[in-house]
Protein backbone atom coordinates (compact mmCIF):
# COMPACT_ATOMS: atom_id res chain seq x y z
CA UNK A 1 0.00 0.00 0.00
CA UNK A 2 0.97 3.55 -0.72
CA UNK A 3 0.70 6.41 1.11
CA UNK A 4 -2.06 8.83 -0.12
CA UNK A 5 -4.46 11.17 1.66
CA UNK A 6 -6.81 9.10 4.22
CA UNK A 7 -3.82 7.01 5.35
CA UNK A 8 -1.91 6.20 8.04
CA UNK A 9 1.40 6.28 7.77
CA UNK A 10 3.91 5.54 10.78
CA UNK A 11 7.65 6.28 10.12
CA UNK A 12 11.03 7.01 11.98
CA UNK A 13 13.00 10.12 11.14
CA UNK A 14 16.10 11.84 11.75
CA UNK A 15 16.03 16.02 11.43
CA UNK A 16 19.10 17.62 10.64
CA UNK A 17 19.74 21.26 10.88
CA UNK A 18 21.74 23.93 7.97
CA UNK A 19 24.71 22.77 10.16
CA UNK A 20 24.45 19.06 10.15
CA UNK A 21 23.53 18.91 13.79
CA UNK A 22 21.20 16.49 14.67
CA UNK A 23 17.78 18.61 15.96
CA UNK A 24 15.73 15.77 17.13
CA UNK A 25 14.57 11.65 16.23
CA UNK A 26 12.11 9.70 16.93
CA UNK A 27 14.34 6.41 16.62
CA UNK A 28 15.93 6.99 20.33
CA UNK A 29 12.21 6.21 21.69
CA UNK A 30 12.09 3.59 19.41
CA UNK A 31 8.40 5.06 18.81
CA UNK A 32 7.18 6.15 15.26
CA UNK A 33 5.55 9.33 14.50
CA UNK A 34 2.39 8.47 13.19
CA UNK A 35 0.28 10.75 10.93
CA UNK A 36 -2.87 10.68 8.85
CA UNK A 37 -2.09 12.01 6.01
CA UNK A 38 -3.95 14.97 4.16
CA UNK A 39 -5.14 16.55 7.61
CA UNK A 40 -2.27 18.57 8.07
CA UNK A 41 -0.99 16.52 11.52
CA UNK A 42 2.57 17.03 10.21
CA UNK A 43 4.64 20.26 8.32
CA UNK A 44 3.15 20.27 4.87
CA UNK A 45 6.66 19.34 3.11
CA UNK A 46 6.92 16.18 4.80
CA UNK A 47 3.76 14.94 3.70
CA UNK A 48 4.25 15.80 0.70
CA UNK A 49 7.64 13.95 0.20
CA UNK A 50 5.48 10.71 1.95
CA UNK A 51 3.18 10.62 -0.92
CA UNK A 52 3.39 7.76 -3.26
CA UNK A 53 6.08 5.59 -0.70
CA UNK A 54 5.79 2.70 0.38
CA UNK A 55 6.59 0.18 3.88
CA UNK A 56 10.44 -0.33 3.82
CA UNK A 57 10.99 2.75 2.00
CA UNK A 58 13.88 5.36 3.15
CA UNK A 59 13.76 8.80 1.74
CA UNK A 60 16.19 12.38 2.52
CA UNK A 61 13.33 15.35 2.36
CA UNK A 62 15.03 18.81 2.50
CA UNK A 63 11.93 21.48 3.58
CA UNK A 64 12.01 24.80 2.98
CA UNK A 65 10.78 26.93 5.81
CA UNK A 66 7.67 28.05 3.48
CA UNK A 67 6.36 24.44 3.89
CA UNK A 68 7.47 23.58 7.40
CA UNK A 69 7.29 26.09 10.42
CA UNK A 70 7.07 29.61 7.90
CA UNK A 71 9.10 32.40 8.26
CA UNK A 72 10.88 33.53 11.69
CA UNK A 73 8.95 37.04 12.29
CA UNK A 74 11.05 39.69 13.81
CA UNK A 75 9.39 41.09 16.65
CA UNK A 76 7.13 38.78 17.19
CA UNK A 77 7.50 38.78 20.85
CA UNK A 78 4.44 38.76 23.61
CA UNK A 79 4.14 39.30 27.40
CA UNK A 80 2.40 36.58 29.20
CA UNK A 81 1.20 35.81 32.70
CA UNK A 82 3.02 33.11 34.57
CA UNK A 83 -0.23 31.24 35.07
CA UNK A 84 -0.39 30.34 31.36
CA UNK A 85 2.78 28.34 32.03
CA UNK A 86 3.27 24.67 33.56
CA UNK A 87 6.12 25.11 36.20
CA UNK A 88 6.71 29.09 35.18
CA UNK A 89 9.11 28.92 38.38
CA UNK A 90 11.74 26.67 36.24
CA UNK A 91 11.81 28.76 32.99
CA UNK A 92 14.75 30.34 31.84
CA UNK A 93 15.53 32.37 28.75
CA UNK A 94 16.08 30.44 25.72
CA UNK A 95 13.91 27.43 27.41
CA UNK A 96 11.21 25.72 24.76
CA UNK A 97 7.69 25.65 26.68
CA UNK A 98 4.44 25.17 25.63
CA UNK A 99 1.45 27.76 25.91
CA UNK A 100 -1.63 27.21 27.16
CA UNK A 101 -3.76 29.26 24.15
CA UNK A 102 -7.26 30.85 25.47
CA UNK A 103 -8.85 29.15 22.90
CA UNK A 104 -8.01 25.99 23.64
CA UNK A 105 -4.97 24.04 22.93
CA UNK A 106 -1.07 24.67 23.54
CA UNK A 107 1.47 26.79 21.65
CA UNK A 108 5.31 25.91 21.21
CA UNK A 109 7.04 29.36 22.41
CA UNK A 110 10.62 30.27 23.34
CA UNK A 111 10.96 31.81 26.30
CA UNK A 112 13.04 35.15 26.43
CA UNK A 113 12.70 37.76 29.56
CA UNK A 114 11.19 35.75 32.95
CA UNK A 115 10.01 38.60 35.14
CA UNK A 116 8.27 38.30 38.87
CA UNK A 117 4.69 38.24 37.62
CA UNK A 118 5.05 37.98 32.76
CA UNK A 119 7.22 36.00 31.11
CA UNK A 120 8.41 37.20 27.61
CA UNK A 121 7.79 34.83 24.16
CA UNK A 122 9.05 34.59 20.94
CA UNK A 123 5.54 32.88 19.34
CA UNK A 124 7.80 31.85 16.37
CA UNK A 125 8.04 28.25 16.45
CA UNK A 126 11.79 27.35 17.56
CA UNK A 127 12.39 25.65 13.76
CA UNK A 128 10.47 28.79 11.95
CA UNK A 129 12.94 30.54 9.15
CA UNK A 130 14.90 27.48 9.21
CA UNK A 131 15.56 24.15 6.26
CA UNK A 132 15.57 21.59 7.75
CA UNK A 133 16.77 17.54 6.73
CA UNK A 134 14.66 14.61 7.32
CA UNK A 135 16.16 10.88 6.82
CA UNK A 136 12.93 9.22 7.03
CA UNK A 137 12.11 5.20 6.79
CA UNK A 138 8.54 4.42 6.68
CA UNK A 139 7.68 1.57 8.81
CA UNK A 140 3.81 1.03 8.20
CA UNK A 141 0.75 1.97 6.24
CA UNK A 142 -2.93 1.31 6.52
CA UNK A 143 -6.09 2.57 5.69
CA UNK A 144 -7.41 5.44 7.95
CA UNK A 145 -11.08 4.85 9.53
CA UNK A 146 -14.20 6.57 9.23
CA UNK A 147 -13.79 7.83 12.06
CA UNK A 148 -10.49 8.96 11.93
CA UNK A 149 -11.03 10.70 8.61
CA UNK A 150 -13.68 12.67 10.34
CA UNK A 151 -11.89 13.65 12.98
CA UNK A 152 -8.82 14.46 11.34
CA UNK A 153 -6.48 12.74 13.27
CA UNK A 154 -5.16 8.92 14.23
CA UNK A 155 -7.11 7.45 16.68
CA UNK A 156 -6.24 4.43 19.33
CA UNK A 157 -3.35 3.29 20.83
CA UNK A 158 -0.65 4.87 18.17
CA UNK A 159 -2.95 8.06 18.51
CA UNK A 160 -5.41 10.51 20.03
CA UNK A 161 -8.02 7.95 22.56
CA UNK A 162 -11.44 9.52 23.16
CA UNK A 163 -12.19 6.73 25.45
CA UNK A 164 -14.30 5.39 22.98
CA UNK A 165 -14.58 0.92 22.92
CA UNK A 166 -12.38 0.21 19.77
Amino acid sequence: MQVTNNVVVSFHYSLRGDDGGEIESSRGSGQPVVALIGHGGIIPGLEKALLGHSVGDTLEVDVEPADAYGPRMEGNIQRVPKKYFRDAARLRPGMTTMLALKEGGQRVVTVGKVGSSVIDVDLNHPLAGKHLHFDIEIVAVREASKDEIAHGHVHGPEGVDHGEAH
